[in-house]
């Protein structure tokens, strides 16, 4: 089979503050920006590939969540602990000198991990986990 990754998604609180983020802090290019009912999905990805991106949503969107579930939502997103993205470098320590610099949370600074991977992990403003690893 040929499958790829095209898109996966994480959910903003704020579509502003989340653009700026991965526009400005990470680099990311805008590559849509839809509106719908007063709510935004903005698809942003990394400059050179265009074939993988990151769908930034309004978790509150889908008219299947009850009340009960968008508050779970609300709270996990506040922890840090609803959604995951796990990025590459090849230079992790500049990647984190130059995160670090801006008002982006910290979570992690760069670690040798015991299962052979080297990384960094921050939180974006919506509170999604980023972790930044190191590749040759």
């Amino acid at each position: 089979m040929d499958i790829k990754i095209l898109s996966s998604f994480l959910p903003h609180t704020d579509p502003e503050a989340s653009l700026a983020f991965y526009r400005d802090i990470l680099g990311f290019e805008i590559r849509t920006d839809v509106g719908y009912g007063g709510m935004r999905w903005i698809t942003v990805g990394p400059a050179g590939q265009p074939d993988t991106s990151v769908v930034l949503y309004p978790p509150g969107a889908d008219p299947g969540i009850t009340e009960d579930e968008r508050q779970t939502i609300a709270e996990m997103m506040a922890k840090g602990t609803y959604a995951t993205l796990v990025l590459a470098t090849k230079d992790i320590d500049g990647v984190f000198e130059r995160l670090q610099a801006t008002d982006a949370e910290v979570i992690q600074e760069p670690t040798d991990q015991p299962y052979g991977v080297r990384d960094c992990a921050f939180r974006d403003p919506a509170g999604n986990h980023i972790r930044i690893n190191q590749v040759s």
